[in-house]
Formats: C-alpha cells, sequence, structure tokens
C-alpha cells in the first residue's frame, strides 16, 4: 500500500448484512457530493461479502479476498451478521480477522452530543459530551486463543485467555497520547488490575511507563466499572479515552447511547503505519429487526465515511460533511425513528445532501 493515497482513490465497499447496504448506499452518495469541494473522485469497489456470499459459496470471504482488499486506498463496511447465522461464520470469519490481517490495532470511537439531539440523561447541553475512545483492536480478551473441550457433556469445559502484550499496550498508548495532544491534553485509562492482576498489570505499567513520556498532559486512570458509572454521572468529565478491546467496545455503546443513538455512532479501525488499508464502518451492526424497512438512519454511516476522507486527506470535504450533520441534527425537521421521527434512510441522507 502507498503511504498516501493515490489521485482516485479506491475504496472496496463491503455492504455486508442487514440494513448495511442500506445505509452504506446513503453514505456514499454524500461522500461524492462532499468530494466535489476538492475536485477529488473516489472509486467504489463493491464487493458482494456477508451472509448472502456464505449461503451461496460456503464462503464468507473467497480465497483471494485478502489480496484483493489489500489492493485499495480503504475499506467501507456496513455491517456482518445474520440471525440464522453463528458469528463463527459471520464475525469471526470477517471482521475480526479483518482487524488482526490488516493490523488494524487503532480503533477510534468518537462520541459528541450534537445540538437537536437529546441525551437520555437529564440536562446536557449540546456538545457537553464530547469523548474520543482509542480501543485497542487486535488482541486483549478478543484474541482468539483457548478452546473447548467435552462439548455438550457434563464435563464440558472452555478456556478463553485474554492477550496483553508490552507492545500492543504501548503503541495504543502512544496513539491516545498524540490524540490527547491534539484536543485538551487529558486522557483516561480504563483498566481492572484489580481483579486482572496479570494483564491489566501489564496494561497499567504501560501506560505510566508512556505518560513519563507526555508531561503536559493530564492522565487518569479509572477501573472499569467506575469508568462505566462516570460515563453516565458525569460524561463531560472524559475528552480522550484509551481502554483494551473488550472495554473500549462496551463503552463505547454505552458512549452512543447518552449521545443520543447507536444511529449516531462512527468507528474507524486504523492501520497508523498504512502498511495496510484501514476500514471504516457504523458501530449499530446490522439490525435485522429493521432491515429492508428504509428506516435506518445513515448518520453513523455517514460519519464514518467522514473519518474515511479525513484519513486519506481530504480534509475540506470531510469538515463539510460534519458541518451538513450538525445543522441537519441542529434543524431538528428530519429525524429516523432512533432520533423520535418518521423520517426514512434516504430522507435523512438527503438532507445531509441539500446541507451540503
Amino acid at each position: 500500500m502507498p503511504s498516501v493515497a493515490s489521485a482516485s482513490p479506491k475504496i472496496a465497499v463491503i455492504g455486508g448484512d442487514g440494513i448495511g447496504p442500506e445505509v452504506i448506499e446513503q453514505a456514499i452518495r454524500v461522500a461524492d457530493r462532499a468530494l466535489r469541494t476538492e475536485d477529488v473522485r473516489y472509486v467504489w469497489n463493491p464487493l458482494p461479502w456477508g451472509s448472502a456470499f456464505y449461503r451461496e459459496t460456503g464462503r464468507i470471504i473467497p480465497d483471494d479476498g485478502w489480496d484483493l482488499l489489500q489492493s485499495h486506498d480503504a475499506i467501507f463496511m456496513g455491517a456482518v451478521g445474520a440471525p440464522d447465522l453463528p458469528d463463527t461464520v459471520t464475525l469471526q470469519g470477517l471482521l475480526l480477522p479483518l482487524r488482526r490481517k490488516f493490523d488494524l490495532y487503532l480503533n477510534l470511537r468518537p462520541a459528541y452530543l450534537f445540538d437537536g439531539v437529546e441525551s437520555p440523561l437529564r440536562d446536557k447541553t449540546p456538545g457537553s459530551i464530547d469523548m474520543l475512545v482509542y480501543r485497542e483492536n487486535t488482541e486483549g480478551e478478543y484474541a482468539p486463543v483457548g478452546g473447548r473441550i467435552y462439548v455438550g457433556m457434563p464435563e464440558d469445559t472452555a478456556i478463553q485467555s485474554a492477550i496483553f502484550t508490552r507492545r500492543g499496550c504501548r503503541r495504543i498508548m502512544r496513539a491516545a497520547f498524540e490524540g490527547a495532544r491534539r484536543r485538551k491534553k487529558k486522557l483516561t485509562s480504563i483498566t481492572k488490575s484489580n481483579a486482572q492482576a496479570f494483564g491489566m498489570g501489564l496494561w497499567d505499567d504501560v501506560f505510566r511507563e508512556t505518560a513519563s513520556e507526555y508531561p503536559d498532559i493530564e492522565t487518569h486512570s479509572l477501573l472499569v466499572d467506575a469508568a462505566a458509572m462516570d460515563f453516565i454521572r458525569k460524561p463531560e468529565s472524559f475528552d480522550v479515552v484509551v481502554a483494551s478491546n473488550l472495554f473500549g467496545d462496551i463503552l463505547t455503546d454505552l458512549s452512543a447511547i447518552i449521545t443520543g443513538s447507536l444511529g449516531l455512532a462512527a468507528s474507524a479501525n486504523i492501520n497508523p503505519e498504512r502498511i495496510y488499508p484501514s476500514m471504516f464502518e457504523p458501530v449499530h451492526g446490522s439490525a435485522p429487526d429493521i432491515a429492508g424497512k428504509g428506516i435506518a438512519n445513515p448518520l453513523a454511516a455517514i460519519l464514518s465515511v467522514k473519518m474515511l476522507l479525513e484519513h486519506l486527506g481530504q480534509i475540506m470535504a470531510a469538515a463539510a460533511i460534519q458541518r451538513a450533520v450538525a445543522a441537519v441534527l441542529r434543524a431538528r425537521k428530519v429525524r429516523t425513528p432512533d432520533l423520535g421521527g418518521k423520517a426514512t434512510t434516504t430522507e435523512m441522507a438527503e438532507a445531509v445532501l441539500a446541507a451540503l
């Protein structure tokens, strides 16, 4: 992969399952409109991978799929997952291997309370919740290390090992410290070393060591249960947060809800060294209960493609998308059901296009 995107960046598009294709289609429309501000054109390459592909071929991704993905500048994914297929086929067949194979160790998940969106927490004003979570994305509690024996028998035994390495902890923490320098110079580490003394003990050691290299950053360390309480009790106290794979996953669903809806939750899976293409996806998943109804909120996908544009250097176009989304939400006229309205997926996207 080149260190910078080509003149016409080539983007692999995996719409996937459920509402994934619906929201991805609208996000691409918005991205193409915004890119006109920079006279840049992306080449979107749709790849038909997901549950339907598995039912037809017995594979979630073809044999040459990883090589094909690596030939792109970035990956834009909707969702994978279907009620009739186990996660070992979908999540563990595509999404999690993708993060590991392409070393997408930096998972960025912003949470921002937009003007015009009501938080379920009382008295939270626009912008009072504004945090950015750096989640370690390739090891920790989601490392595929373990096994199961005597399945279905009285002796049924399962072992699932969390893997923490000094290298893995250090690189996500250095990224978080650098990110904190670009914001309010405040960083909170999430731990549970009082109970998980080995893995999270290493996490804490590396955090303290790394903090000594950044004396300008105000640092805090919170047990994950205390952090969960404080995400509700005083979310405005957080700015940049660094967390392990599991803790970051859980806390960012919580941060999405307190800012109004999972339908606003964007994410980026980054390989900072740009050896491999980075991947961008909305957090909400395939949502099979509303798939095909045309009512899914596309804003999470739109905000995810905004992060994709930023990563590839189209800063002005990305900023235009952010302003357009903010304007639509502030106007309070177009609302999908998750935000208390009756607008369709397309109507919400049309509103953003009009704002652009």
